[in-house]
């Protein structure tokens, strides 16, 4: 009987654990993939512009936005308006997104990284406090 009931809760585990998300966003780990960023750009309360823009409040923000940032024509006449879908094309290949770009970067080509730096950086509102 023992075993009929431990079987029965280990099937319940493993369907609890199927119904979760595959792709959560790890904040931490979003964090983390952060440090790749962070040699040019600030981000949270007192960020300030570096080599590249402050990323405060950087979703639902226009390219060539940041006041203060001096940005290369290509960003400026970009016309787009962040959001997770076109963060996640950018940040893989920044100059194939906005040819002309100032940004050097390799990219970050794995798709679970760039969900995690997404959940980091969506915490951020434009004044850099964490929501």
């Amino acid at each position: 009987m023992k075993a009929i009931a431990s079987a029965a809760l280990l099937s319940l585990g493993f369907a609890t654990l199927a119904a979760l998300p595959a792709s959560a966003q790890d904040i931490a780990a979003g964090e983390r993939s952060w440090n790749k960023c962070r040699a040019c750009h600030q981000i949270g309360e007192g960020a300030k512009n570096l080599v590249g823009p402050q990323l405060n409040g950087l979703f639902g923000r226009h390219t060539g936005a940041a006041e203060g940032y001096s940005y290369s024509a290509a960003n400026k006449g970009a016309d787009i308006t962040w959001n997770e879908a076109v963060f996640a094309e950018y940040i893989k290949d920044p100059r194939a997104k906005i040819p002309g770009t100032k940004m050097i970067f390799a990219g970050i080509k794995n798709e679970k990284e760039i969900a995690d730096l997404t959940a980091f950086l969506k915490q951020f509102d434009k004044d850099g406090k964490k929501s």
